[in-house]
């Protein structure tokens, strides 16, 4: 029996988005060039086996490192590995510009109701706040004591 059928999925349900990859598909080929629909099913059955392979590899770096999250570093070993050490600055350079996007997302989304941002020590003694008055409600129903003002012990 397949392993893929003991969790309940088959080879076939692991695939990409058909459309994304035929553009993707057109987009790399000069424009005169047409591709046949079996070729292009083929090249997807390729694509999903290439990120298997990776995704395979990337979990056994990760077991020998005792992690139980894949990250980053894992593909990149996982390549290197595999031998598709060619691959590895194109992929850490599009890692490098997701965690840059990712601050960015990520520094826009933090603000409050006043509209300003907070800074990292006030998101931190924010949510130190929040914990304590959601552990003081756990143990019986008491409030947390007002934490300082860390504005307010500055200009003291």
């Amino acid at each position: 029996m397949d392993p893929m059928d003991i969790i309940g999925k088959s080879k076939e349900d692991a695939s990409l988005p058909k459309a994304t990859m035929t553009k993707i598909i057109k987009e790399m080929l000069p424009p005169d060039v047409r591709v046949a629909r079996d070729a292009q099913d083929l090249l997807i059955e390729c694509c999903v086996e290439f990120i298997n392979l990776i995704s395979s590899e990337s979990n056994e770096v990760c077991s020998r490192e005792e992690k139980r999250t894949i990250a980053p570093e894992h593909v990149i070993k996982a390549l290197q590995v595999l031998g598709f050490s060619e691959y590895i600055e194109e992929v850490y350079s599009a890692y490098e510009q997701h965690k840059l996007e990712t601050m960015h997302d990520l520094s826009k989304s933090v603000k409050w109701g006043n509209g300003t941002e907070m800074t990292e020590e006030e998101a931190l003694a924010e949510q130190q706040r929040m914990f304590a008055e959601a552990r003081a409600r756990m143990n019986g129903g008491a409030t947390a004591p007002k934490q300082p003002d860390p504005e307010q012990s500055l200009e003291s």
